[in-house]
């Protein structure tokens, strides 16, 4: 037996075991008949990729798999939420045929946006009830953002290569925005998908602390099944391995972890059983514990501190906490394996400082090169961050800090723009909440997750460039921050109204956000 068919084995036991946990705590929540659709299409998807023995083998089967399934989905957000995280992002360029290079790349996560995401859009569009693309101020905002990034493209390439830009745009930023902003119509459809996004999330967690645990990357030789590369390597961290799962870096792992435990907050009252929910967390904590990676655990505080901050009891609840971790910090030291822990934590931790040195490092040469082109930043710029003396180790600038790869590639234009957008959604939140009293109430609950959740992807993004799928879960996430403005308008019982309908009528729903 080869070592992937192991692999798979592997993830199919850990799949499945946690599939059944989650049954258990998450079917009162969602309907038995729509859990199993989830469940067997990703175990299904799953099994192809790894028996495929080839790419293109692997993307008709699974297409197929997808049109089938998706147009019978009520809401195509929660299946693509149970498959986002399900396999590493994978890809190859469709050949062009003797007529050009090639047509465009097509990856996994660009394949999931056609298949599921795409007939969606062109169905809401369609609709008298959706409202239209641009009415809104944030729409606004993203759409001269990315006509700015497709038009800057044109300084270092082809017209062809800036179509393929336009392209990839659409697929990966407008179309997860557009469905997770127009397709969420009512407070139980944006549950489910919830229920989707903390499914997805707990096998990967599972995944994760399994390769943390045993120092085997399960998808590692998914590249053998295909024969295209994964991204993805052992990193070690200290005496430890940084789980990675399907999401090719640890870090990238960390900061889906931390976006989870942000709808997990929401959502975990609605689970009866305190066990079940206390088992929840704890499977989510060590998902996000398991990539040793400190941005995300630095955006997983703030997501905490946002949340108790902008709840009932705030004052009081900030104060236990500060006094528990001013009781447990000083014996941390003194138990086994305690130092092992402080020593990985930031700011205080003693395990590879040179990470901290080189970001400050960064951060003053990329002054150097942004002073040279402010505006519309530059296309050579890590060129220009390489000759400051840049490099690391592989011979590659890491731009590890989305604001300032913004900055330097599309200037102080392009991060108003993405900074504004981001001000709109987040605005928008905040305005639905002051306009709710009630601070117990669902929907001023679901306002301070989606809150602490932002608030904890600009800071965590701050350590990371916006790689592989980090930029599809912010796009996501400001997207809902849109549907909660509009939704909050619409009385309780109707918002509680069947988590199967559709598309409710949204004409009175619309705002000027």
């Amino acid at each position: 037996m080869s070592e992937y068919q192991k692999a798979l084995i592997v993830i199919l036991v850990l799949a499945s075991c946690t599939f059944a946990f989650a049954k258990k705590a998450l079917v009162p929540l969602v309907p038995d008949r729509q859990f199993k659709i989830w469940r067997n299409t990703w175990m299904a998807i799953t099994v192809i990729a790894f028996l495929a023995s080839d790419f293109w083998i692997f993307i008709v089967a699974s297409m197929l798999l997808l049109l089938y399934i998706s147009p019978r989905q009520q809401n195509p957000l929660s299946l693509y939420f149970v498959l986002l995280f399900a396999l590493p992002p994978f890809g190859a360029d469709i050949p062009g045929f003797g007529v050009i290079n090639f047509l465009f790349s097509m990856d996994y996560y660009r394949m999931l946006s056609l298949c599921i995401l795409l007939p969606s859009y062109l169905y809401l569009r369609s609709q008298a009830d959706t409202t239209r693309f641009g009415k809104l101020l944030p729409d606004k905002f993203l759409f001269i953002y990315i006509i700015l990034i497709v038009l800057l493209n044109l300084r270092d390439t082809t017209f062809t290569d800036s179509l393929r830009e336009g392209f990839y745009k659409f697929t990966d930023i407008f179309l997860p925005y557009y469905i997770a902003s127009r397709a969420v119509k009512n407070l139980n459809q944006l549950k489910e998908a919830f229920i989707a996004l903390i499914l997805s999330c707990a096998v990967l967690a599972a995944i994760g602390i399994f390769e943390f645990i045993f120092h085997w990357l399960l998808y590692s030789n998914l590249q053998t099944a295909l024969g295209v590369e994964i991204v993805g390597k052992y990193l070690p961290r200290g005496e430890y391995l940084r789980a990675v799962a399907t999401l090719g870096q640890p870090i990238v792992m960390g900061y889906v972890m931390v976006v989870v435990l942000g709808t997990y907050l929401y959502l975990s009252s609605a689970i009866k059983s305190k066990n079940l929910r206390l088992l929840g967390f704890a499977l989510l904590l060590g998902g996000l514990v398991a990539p040793l990676s400190r941005g995300p655990w630095i955006g997983a505080a703030a997501l905490i501190l946002v949340f108790i901050a902008t709840g009932p009891y705030a004052i009081k609840r900030l104060s236990m906490l500060a006094f528990a971790l001013l009781i447990i910090m000083p014996f941390l030291g003194q138990i086994p394996g305690g130092q092992k822990v402080i020593d990985l934590l930031p700011f205080v931790g003693t395990t590879e400082t040179e990470n901290i040195d080189y970001r400050e490092k960064l951060l003053d040469n990329s002054l150097i090169v942004f002073n040279r082109h402010p505006l519309l930043g530059s296309v050579d710029y890590r060129n220009q961050l390489a000759d400051l003396g840049m490099k690391q180790g592989e011979g590659i600038v890491d731009v590890v800090n989305s604001y300032l790869d913004i900055v330097l590639g599309h200037g102080l234009i392009g991060l108003f723009l993405f900074l504004g957008f981001f001000w709109l959604a987040l605005s928008s939140v905040i305005k639905r909440m002051r306009e709710n009293q009630d601070k117990k109430s669902e929907l001023y609950l679901l306002g301070r997750a989606l809150l602490s959740t932002v608030l904890a992807i600009l800071l965590t993004i701050f350590t990371v460039s916006s790689i592989m799928v980090i930029p599809i879960v912010y796009w996501i996430t400001a997207g809902l921050c849109i549907s909660y403005a509009r939704m909050s308008l619409v009385p309780a019982h109707q918002a509680s109204s069947n988590i199967r309908s559709r598309n409710l009528p949204t004409s009175r729903l619309r705002s000027n956000i």
